[in-house]
């Protein structure tokens, strides 16, 4: 049977607290355009640029990116990590395997980024591959991480369901115990990265009128090395 949205409240008075209308929420983009002309020769190229000024521009956490993935059912599931590198191979972040995403990724490696630039009208939408990074790449990042972070991933079993937040608190505190600060603590087998190869990268500026920018590359196979093609589409 065709899926139904279930009826509305019988009167408006059920929402007589709201004090917000969201379909009078909007902003009024004045940004300058994106020229073609004047793009990277490359994704990796131009998102340097972005990147660069999102983090000039003093925006909260600007390496913060939702991360969309879809089970071998084609069931989708979204949840926003930080991305700790990018070069030309593609954008890394890491996990625990065993988590939604983990599991997901290792049923269906199709992936979706998007980096939600919204204070300066820009959003980046990466989509693409996931690959999980090799153990020495892992280890590394693991070693820069906070102490209290190295520990945590120890202690949470993510995604799992938990009894009570004092389970997790317990988990915690005798991994405290077991190193303490100055002590080195072991990379989780279960634990490492993901590398996100790209296949298309849409580039997205917001402008007047709602008649937004958005020029996207598209990796191009060749004889010889990839190249990309860049696409301008509607908005």
């Amino acid at each position: 049977m065709p899926h139904v949205d279930p009826e509305p409240p019988a009167s408006p008075s059920a929402y007589s607290a709201r004090t917000y209308d969201p379909a009078a929420m909007r902003e009024h983009y004045r940004a300058v355009g994106v020229d073609e002309a004047a793009l990277g020769s490359t994704p990796f190229q131009q998102f340097t640029r972005w990147f660069e000024e999102a983090v000039g521009s003093g925006l909260y956490e600007p390496n913060a990116m939702v991360v969309a993935t879809a089970d071998a059912a084609g069931r989708p599931s979204s949840r926003t990590v930080l991305m700790k590198s990018f070069d030309e191979r593609g954008f890394v972040f890491y996990t625990n395997y065993g988590s939604r995403k983990g599991r997901e990724l290792a049923e269906n490696p199709q992936v979706s980024l998007l980096f939600p630039w919204h204070p300066i009208a820009r959003q980046v939408i990466v989509t693409g591959v996931a690959h999980r990074t090799g153990r020495d790449e892992t280890a590394a990042y693991f070693r820069t991480r906070p102490h209290g972070s190295q520990l945590g991933a120890w202690a949470s079993a993510q995604s799992s369901v938990v009894g009570t937040r004092e389970e997790l608190d317990r988990a915690y505190a005798e991994l405290a115990d077991r190193y303490p600060p100055g002590e080195q603590v072991p990379v989780p087998p279960e634990w490492g990265g993901f590398r996100v190869v790209p296949e298309a990268v849409e580039f997205w500026q917001g402008r007047e009128n709602r008649l937004h920018d958005r020029l996207r590359y598209v990796r191009t196979p060749g004889p010889g090395e990839e190249g990309w093609r860049i696409e301008r589409l509607s908005p």
